[in-house]
């Protein structure tokens, strides 16, 4: 089987063939949760279902991990604003987001991974990037 995706790195169509070898296709996708979600938000997430969909039809092996952003500028400056903690902030649209994608009728991935559960790895991957960057632009 051979589907044809458009790569928005590269700009170009490409050929994608399923992977011959374990674990799986992966697919990643990230709502940010700083206020009710709206049809252009949900476009993304129906379009992924049906490629989601197509994969396990075909027999695809698929691990489809979601990273909930519950942490950013907009979360940060709304919730200050609000007297919450960024957790009691974003609880309210994690909620309506699930209740949203659950009424559209959105399979839910297999892993769903909040981003301010993975603070402290993101510090420690950003820390070895710029120590990277700075070995490179010394070198």
């Amino acid at each position: 089987m051979t589907l044809r995706l458009f790569n928005t790195l590269s700009g170009h169509w490409m050929n994608w063939f399923p992977p011959t070898a374990k674990p799986c296709a992966c697919m990643h996708v990230a709502p940010t949760v700083y206020d009710y979600g709206h049809i252009g938000n949900f476009r993304t997430f129906l379009q992924i279902d049906v490629l989601r969909r197509f994969l396990k039809l075909t027999g695809v092996p698929l691990r489809h991990v979601m990273n909930i952003t519950d942490v950013d500028d907009k979360i940060i400056r709304n919730a200050a604003e609000r007297g919450l903690a960024i957790g009691e902030y974003t609880k309210q649209y994690v909620a309506a987001f699930f209740e949203d994608l659950d009424s559209l009728r959105v399979e839910r991935p297999e892993m769903i991974a909040r981003a301010t559960e993975h603070i402290p790895r993101m510090v420690e991957l950003v820390e070895k990037l710029a120590a990277v960057g700075r070995s490179v632009q010394s070198g």
